[in-house]
């Protein structure tokens, strides 16, 4: 039995100090430490733990990612055991969405839209001729915008995020109603009742803290102190 594992580097400096945290994410725990010589050290411990349990890590489903000022910096190679290295990336998927190297904790949309624009452009395939314009906007309503916003009430969005993702709904109209106007876009959408992206993300992540907030947890209670 194999464990996948996901490894971050994440630079942090309060009060204008540095400190490098990494942030190692193995199954659905969080261990943050503050070197890389740290996470070697802390590798080697899981790896002797899992050998008492008959496992091991699967070296071809893990890999590190480097956050900060100095992301673009090359790190000294992670290694296991038996001598296999760990690969630095530049993006990794986990829990479906995908973190990438910046200088600031960022997710990447490109997967989420590209996902979203198959969906719709399949759906357009097979009724786009054959249907209303109510029935196609309620099947993008419930099957294309999930795979659209997909995780992303736990993702701190920018406003370029947002007006990206609103951007892909507005192309949607456009492409639906054959117009080049923003305006018909609108008024279109406040017809069918069809909210853009950005305010979806909203009462999402309203409704996931909500349900954040209620949970009898100590570790849910406490991030809600942070």
């Amino acid at each position: 039995m194999c464990y996948t594992r996901r490894t971050l580097f994440i630079p942090w400096h309060p009060f204008s100090l540095l400190f490098v945290y990494v942030c190692c994410i193995l199954l659905t725990c969080a261990v943050f430490i503050t070197s890389v010589s740290e996470l070697q050290k802390l590798l080697s411990a899981c790896e002797n733990e899992l050998q008492l349990l008959d496992m091991v890590i699967n070296i071809k489903k893990s890999c590190c990612l480097r956050i900060g000022r100095r992301c673009n910096v090359s790190c000294a190679n992670i290694s296991s055991q038996d001598g296999r290295l760990f690969s630095w990336v530049s993006e990794l998927k986990y829990l479906g969405v995908f973190i990438i190297r910046s200088r600031v904790f960022k997710f990447s949309l490109v997967y989420a839209k590209r996902s979203f624009h198959r969906a719709v452009n399949s759906l357009f395939g097979e009724l786009l001729n054959l249907a209303s314009e109510v029935v196609i906007l309620e099947l993008v309503s419930a099957k294309c915008f999930p795979v659209l916003l997909y995780g992303l009430e736990c993702c701190q969005l920018n406003k370029a995020d947002l007006q990206s993702l609103d951007f892909s709904s507005n192309r949607l109209f456009m492409k639906l109603f054959r117009t080049g106007s923003i305006d018909v876009v609108q008024e279109c959408r406040s017809y069918f009742g069809i909210e853009l992206p950005s305010c979806l993300i909203k009462k999402i992540q309203d409704k996931f803290l909500s349900r954040f907030n209620s949970v009898d947890n100590v570790f849910c209670r406490y991030c809600c102190k942070l």
